[in-house]
């Protein structure tokens, strides 16, 4: 296991009516709520001008920079999304905002193919696609200097910001602290739990994604025909198609593998890294922790409630991880 690992965060305790994990999971996500939180965020939004960074091999993605006053900032929080979510996510733009109040400049990432960003590169996105994002924290980081730079995924996100770090010594990149969100563990045990479980995740997915793939097929028309999607029943289905199709690798087995983080990989960890995860979460299983290779700078939360990125602290819907960020925040300006 990590280096240091909470069981549990008693600074966390939802009322009963939320402790459910999928009160927690698709509440955090009600359409009224993410209205309410853009509103909350209206000082990050109205200090956005949005960049295209131009990554290597030509790859180029969009983000959206609000800086604070010349001279105040206290450093600069780069922000990566969830799959098949983008830059203007709820979660994103609360842990943004709450990053901007704390006096920090934010960066808030759009993966290949998210938010609205298909014309952008002709190739399709996919989660082994690491470099681009090493390329793109790195420009960043070098276009808006700040004293202190750090980088905060949910999910998928979380998942990219552990690979990032791992790879940020050897880009010549700075990073002085991670937190990862409920970040992806095994990709096996996702799968197996998106397809296994609640069947409104998987809907939630699948509906997306073929989404992403109809605006793909229409930018790039030349290049992609993807017949009916509807075809794919599942997740599983639909991913093997594309990594078979779209990708260097020749199965779904190697394709899941390549951007597990257990195991192994993050031995070489040596960005101070804060990992929070829930027990419930019915998206990422909470035993994939224990499949963690040792790493003195990673600290790992382990709250009993909080489902998938939810962690909604009362009923008006207000996020304990605003809070928990907060704090990393204070910890590292100190």
């Amino acid at each position: 296991m990590s280096g240091a690992f909470d069981l549990v965060d008693a600074a966390f305790t939802p009322p009963f009516g939320l402790r459910q994990r999928h009160v927690q999971s698709v509440l955090s996500a009600w359409p009224l709520r993410q209205r309410v939180l853009r509103r909350a965020a209206g000082r990050l939004l109205q200090a956005a001008r949005s960049e295209v960074l131009e990554c290597a091999e030509g790859v180029r993605l969009l983000g959206h920079y609000s800086a604070q006053a010349p001279g105040a900032s206290l450093g600069i929080a780069v922000l990566l999304h969830g799959w098949e979510g983008c830059a203007d996510s709820g979660y994103i733009l609360s842990a943004g905002a709450r990053c901007f109040e704390a006096g920090f400049d934010v960066f808030r990432l759009n993966f290949r193919d998210h938010g609205n960003t298909h014309t952008l590169n002709e190739g399709l996105f996919h989660s082994c696609r690491i470099a681009e994002v090493v390329d793109a924290v790195g420009a960043i980081v070098a276009r808006h200097p700040a004293p202190k730079s750090l980088l905060i995924g949910f999910s998928l996100g979380g998942n990219f910001a552990l690979r990032v770090a791992l790879r940020a010594d050897a880009a010549g990149l700075t990073l002085h602290r991670i937190i990862a969100i409920c970040p992806v563990l095994s990709p096996h045990s996702t799968m197996n739990a998106l397809e296994e479980g609640l069947w409104v995740y998987r809907r939630h997915f699948l509906m997306r994604w073929r989404r992403s793939l109809l605006a793909k097929a229409a930018a790039f028309p030349e290049r992609y025909d993807f017949g009916d999607l509807r075809r794919f029943k599942t997740l599983t289905a639909t991913t093997d198609f594309f990594v078979k199709h779209y990708t260097e690798f020749p199965d779904l087995h190697s394709y899941l593998d390549g951007y597990a983080v257990t195991g192994s990989v993050l031995a070489g960890l040596i960005v101070p890294t804060r990992l929070i995860a829930a027990a419930d979460d019915p998206v990422i299983p909470s035993a994939d922790l224990g499949r963690l290779a040792p790493a003195e700078a990673l600290e790992v939360t382990l709250l009993p409630y909080g489902g998938h990125c939810g962690f909604l602290a009362d009923y008006r819907l207000r996020s304990w991880l605003d809070d928990a960020i907060a704090r990393e925040l204070a910890a590292i300006v100190r």
